[in-house]
């Protein structure tokens, strides 16, 4: 039987919350379909911080590295700990394991209905490829005087052409996937160095993959087709910052952030990858169990592609799937079902289907 050894990290607020019911669906199909999966419990974030004055210990990235795989739950309590500091170890975790390719879908799935008036599952499924090493979130920068009145600060986005055409060729591959046609996003009329570089790769590459439609998009005209024709996307690629910011966007018309799964993937499978639902925190819930746990679960499901268990992974998004389909919601759709009462549901359409 097929053992993985896989990073378990609850984090901070609704987080240990959703990634119970995560545990609790790959239980279940584990059971079903042959395999073990041996957990390495993670108990670091705010808690952690109070205890030992920083959110992970210092060897944070060994204990990482000889894993298959990290399952995130969500990180952050603002009230107490600034988010630059919480969030620093992730963006460490996802440079050094190279996790350049942040897989990001957003599909709206029967019986859950979209914030867009007139759009079904047939206008909203489409994947954001968020280049995830490096761009914006590059620590390169200082701020100057402070205090002073000519503070000043200085932040640096680098963007190389071996990270840009990386990700536009893992885009273009999955595009071959999906339905042959690749969005890349741009803002070269005002950022004339970083992202006509952007520009001029996907020229260079758009070549080898005759067979996918390729255009490009300036970002803020991104937002607005996000909203007013989602169906014209299929694959879209992003720089950090923009992928980041349209995907918040991406899970909201697909249903609510509730939904909307991630993954932060090293392609090349030389560093474990790491999976996490794209909401946040969200620490005025956290305790109320009313967190909805199906973006941690898909997640989950992606954790268990990743693995090579593509059969349990379709299980899962199945369960998902009929049990939205079914009405159960919790109450950011709609619902009343609490966050436990979501993942018994999920759990029982596992362990009732064929």
């Amino acid at each position: 039987m097929k053992t993985y050894k896989i990073a378990l990290y609850p984090g901070d607020g609704i987080g240990p919350e959703v990634i119970a019911e995560a545990e609790r669906v790959l239980a279940s199909v584990q059971r079903k379909h042959g395999f073990t999966i041996d957990y390495v419990r993670l108990p670091w974030g705010y808690e952690y911080f109070q205890k030992h004055g920083k959110v992970v210990p210092d060897d944070f990235l060994e204990v990482l590295r000889p894993l298959d795989a990290v399952l995130l739950g969500a990180v952050g309590w603002p009230e107490k700990i600034p988010d630059h500091v919480t969030l620093a170890p992730l963006v460490k975790i996802r440079q050094t394991f190279e996790q350049y390719a942040c897989i990001r879908p957003s599909r709206l799935l029967p019986g859950v209905r979209s914030v867009l008036a007139g759009k079904g599952p047939d206008d909203i499924d489409f994947v954001v490829l968020r280049e995830n090493s490096e761009g914006e979130y590059v620590d390169s920068g200082s701020r100057f005087h402070q205090g002073r009145d000519d503070e000043f600060a200085l932040q640096t986005a680098i963007h190389t052409r071996r990270g840009v055409e990386r990700i536009l060729r893992f885009g273009f591959e999955m595009a071959r996937k999906r339905r042959k046609r690749l969005t890349m996003i741009t803002k070269s009329n005002a950022q004339r160095y970083a992202y006509t570089l952007w520009d001029d790769l996907l020229e260079l590459v758009k070549p080898d993959y005759p067979d996918v439609a390729a255009d490009k998009l300036h970002c803020d005209a991104a937002a607005m087709d996000f909203v007013r024709r989602p169906e014209r996307f299929d694959v879209v690629v992003a720089s950090n910052l923009f992928g980041d910011l349209l995907t918040d966007l991406g899970g909201v018309i697909g249903g609510g952030l509730g939904l909307a799964p991630s993954t932060n993937t090293n392609p090349e499978r030389k560093y474990p990858s790491m999976f996490e639902p794209v909401h946040g925190s969200a620490p005025d819930i956290a305790g109320r169990g009313i967190a909805n746990p199906v973006a941690a679960v898909l997640s989950a499901a992606m954790m268990l592609d990743w693995l090579g268990e593509d059969a349990a992974a379709a299980t899962v998004r199945g369960a998902v799937e009929a049990t939205l389909a079914a009405g159960k919601h919790t109450p950011d759709l709609g619902g009343t079902l609490t966050t436990s009462q979501m993942g018994t549901a999920l759990v029982q359409t596992i362990e009732t289907s064929a």
